[in-house]
Formats: structure tokens, sequence, C-alpha cells
């Protein structure tokens, strides 16, 4: 992915972020800002923090201290009016297996508050752009893993939200599909959407602007793919993880 040319105004300002639970410190001191229009990469080994953080980010946990902006909002006093302006798709599966594909739609066009003339086209260009259409009567249930999440992708934008955050979208899917699935990325993006996506994957670091490696609820490196790369001297980020975490 190629580094951004321009930067814009940021839209996620975080400075010296802290959350604590107990006598355990999940985020010590965060400090970054996440651009318009940009793929930012969130890595970290299980325990890093990571979760914690976006959790933070997208109103749904307070921080023990720091001053964090999301979309505008601060994230103390505005979580209401960051939800409505953010997208979020986390770790588990989150849609409902029970309702079919095009009940699902109409839950969360209510949930995101879309006027109601506008949820049919809406959902119909969705389908289409992931090639669904004819199976929107389908339970969710019923479908493979990849279009589950190709579908909690769709809907988790379907509010056309300005910034999106995914936590480890693509875990536990095919290679293919988490192929297909960084298509839809991509697309979103040149809509000017900003991603925040956690991953487990470092080919899928290769595909960020930028990305913040933690480590014991650190940031230890943050910078482009192709940077850190070459700072670290190692050829891939796998050998990059590997060098800073271990």
């Amino acid at each position: 992915m190629a580094e951004l040319q321009t930067r814009t105004e940021p839209v996620i300002t975080v400075k010296n972020m802290v959350k604590k639970f107990g006598g355990f410190v999940a985020n010590d001191n965060l400090n970054f800002e996440v651009f318009k229009g940009e793929i930012f990469g969130f890595l970290g080994a299980n325990g890093a923090g990571k979760t914690t953080a976006i959790k933070i980010l997208s109103g749904l946990s307070i921080p023990t201290s720091g001053e964090i902006k999301v979309a505008g909002f601060d994230v103390y006093t505005q979580t209401e009016l960051i939800k409505r302006n953010i997208g979020y798709m986390s770790q588990k599966f989150s849609l409902y297996e029970d309702l079919t594909i095009k009940e699902n739609f109409r839950f969360y066009a209510g949930v995101y508050r879309v006027p109601q003339k506008e949820i049919m086209p809406r959902m119909m260009d969705a389908l289409a752009e992931v090639g669904l259409i004819k199976y929107k009567d389908r339970l969710i249930s019923d479908l493979p893993l990849g279009w589950k999440q190709k579908l909690a992708f769709s809907i988790a934008t379907f509010h056309n939200p300005g910034i999106v955050f995914l936590d480890e979208p693509t875990s536990g899917v095919d290679p293919v599909a988490r192929r297909n699935f960084w298509e839809q990325i991509f697309k979103t993006v040149q809509k000017g959407t900003t991603v925040f996506v956690t991953t487990h994957y470092m080919d899928e670091a290769e595909y960020c602007n930028r990305v913040s490696i933690m480590d014991k609820g650190k940031i230890v490196a943050l910078n482009s793919p192709n940077m850190l790369k070459a700072a670290y001297k190692v050829d891939n980020m796998f050998d990059l993880f590997l060098k800073i975490v271990r």
C-alpha cells in the first residue's frame, strides 16, 4: 500500500492515553494521529492492548486519562456522537444468525438511523457490490464465514461513516476470502473513509498506509510498512514484528 501523499487534519487524535484495570495498565501513554482516507494498522500480540484501545476509540469504554478525539468528538463526553459517526466490526461475528441478510440490514439501518426511504436502495447497492443480491432472504446462519464477514463489513459501513473500526475482521477466514475482504476495504477507502484495523496477519499489515506496533500496552513502533522495514533492516512485516516484539 502506498503512503498517503498528503495529510489532512487528523480524524483521530490520541494524546497520553492510559487505561488501567486496577493495577494492570492495558494502554500505557499512547500517542498517535490517524488521517482522513488512511488505512491505519494496529498490530500486536494477544494481550498487547489493541482491543482495549479500539473500544475506547469507538466509544465503548472510557480511558483512565489522556486527551482523545474521534471524528472531532471527545471520548469522555460525546460517546454517543462518536458511535453515530463511526462503523465498528468486532472480533466476534456481529450479525444476527437467526435473521436473514435483508432483516439484518433493516435492523442495523434502524440502529444507525438511516432514513427509511434510503434503506432499500442502499441495501441493494451493498449486496450488488459483494455479489449477494439473490441471497438476501437467506438466514445468516446458512452462509459461509467469508460471506458473513463481507456482509458484516457492508453493514458496518451502511450509514457511510467517516471512520470504520475493524477488530481482527479476518480471523479464521481462508486466504482467498481474506483477499476479497481487503478488496472491499480498498473500495471503501477510495470513497474517503478512514479504516482503523487490528490484525494478526502480517501480510495484511502490508496493505496499510501506516502501522502501529504495540507491546505490553505501549506503542513501540509507528510508521509506514516500508519505512519500518528499512529502519529495522528486514524484508517483510513478519520479520519486523518478531524483531520488535520478541
